[in-house]
């Protein structure tokens, strides 16, 4: 009832489980999924990884945006949501406009985690993302390859800030910056902001 209240938003399925919303959405294209966590057989998480897995490599603009939804304000469903791939994670007492916010905000390709919960779950978890690894290092040679400016937006990524706050910020126009975002989304092979700033914090961008 309060996506549909919306006139530019519209509810075009409804799944009661995760099974259920991976079949629903392998025959009707949503450009954004609010996914619960804790659902019957098939949990919200591995449903995520499954949607998302039928869409090619990890930028691939094609596939749906999906925002996690949960009672549980937790590092490890919030990290777990992350790294199956969701845009966002979300608690489902966030005010109405807050998740309608977060529906607009995931559709134009921005990142959305609840404010109570980025800073806690990456400091928590960024000695792991650290850890040397293949990925890590593959990580590592791709922020190097960023431009001074691309480097330094990077940053402003990491710490949260929308892209109208960084372009206040650099005294740039919101156009630059979200070209500027791209080229390093691009270049970072990053699905969006989310895994983004997982990379920030994996090469020492961002510390605790």
């Amino acid at each position: 009832m309060l996506i549909n209240s919306q006139p530019d938003l519209e509810v075009v399925s409804e799944s009661a489980n995760g099974a259920d919303a991976v079949r629903a959405l392998a025959a009707t294209r949503a450009d954004v999924v609010m996914m619960d966590v804790r659902m019957p057989g098939m949990d919200g998480i591995e449903a995520t990884r499954r949607i998302l897995a039928g869409h090619g490599s990890a930028t691939d603009s094609d596939g749906p945006r999906i925002v996690v939804l949960t009672t549980f304000d937790l590092d490890e469903y919030a990290l777990a949501a992350i790294h199956a791939g969701a845009s966002g994670f979300l608690l489902k007492d966030a005010p109405p406009e807050e998740l309608l916010d977060a529906i607009r905000t995931v559709h134009r390709g921005d990142a959305v985690i609840a404010p109570s919960t980025t800073r806690r779950l990456l400091d928590h978890v960024a000695p792991l993302l650290r850890e040397p690894s293949p990925t890590q290092s593959a990580h590592a040679d791709a922020v190097g390859r960023l431009t001074a400016r691309e480097r330094e937006v990077f940053g402003l990524i990491a710490q949260g800030l929308s892209n109208p706050e960084i372009a206040a910020g650099l005294f740039l126009s919101e156009a630059t910056v979200k070209t500027h975002v791209g080229h390093i989304l691009a270049k970072l092979e990053a699905r969006d902001r989310v895994q983004a700033v997982v990379i920030a914090y994996e090469t020492g961008i961002v510390r605790p």
